[in-house]
């Protein structure tokens, strides 16, 4: 992509996501053994990206070095809770908290979502990236912030 300082990782059609929503729109960012096609479709804008290459941790930096999350509610950053650990932070859920806090430069941490919670919180986003993490429960919503 020939502009200067986007992560090379996000494609045209993603910068186009992150730049139609809203302040207060949520992304769902899933791995890749989520039924994203299924979910997508009755998203806001009815797309999925595919980031196949993208770890979860890897895709939702690249978004946070363009989209700020809202600091208008408490929890920006929420994850799918693994039902047989439920109140427990998964390896990829801790490492992508870690680096929410970094990228906006306070401290950010994750809301837990019933899995079956999860799916028409995801499919009320603007729209869903799925990721190639392999991490089981590697998936999420952010909610954008204001510039």
């Amino acid at each position: 992509m020939a502009l200067k300082n986007i992560p090379g990782i996000l494609c045209p059609d993603l910068l186009w996501i992150l730049s139609a929503m809203g302040h207060g729109d949520e992304i769902a960012i899933v791995d890749k053994n989520f039924s994203a096609c299924r979910v997508s479709k009755k998203t806001v804008s009815g797309k999925l990206v595919s980031m196949n290459a993208a770890s979860a941790s890897d895709a939702i930096a690249a978004i946070l070095a363009v989209m700020p999350l809202d600091h208008f509610v408490e929890q920006p950053l929420m994850h799918m809770e693994d039902p047989d650990q439920p109140g427990t932070m998964l390896s990829v859920h801790a490492d992508v908290e870690l680096l929410c806090s970094t990228a906006e430069k306070r401290s950010i941490t994750s809301r837990p979502i019933e899995r079956f919670a999860y799916y028409p919180m995801a499919e009320s986003c603007f729209a869903v990236v799925q990721t190639g993490e392999i991490r089981p429960y590697g998936n999420f919503i952010l909610k954008k912030g204001v510039v």
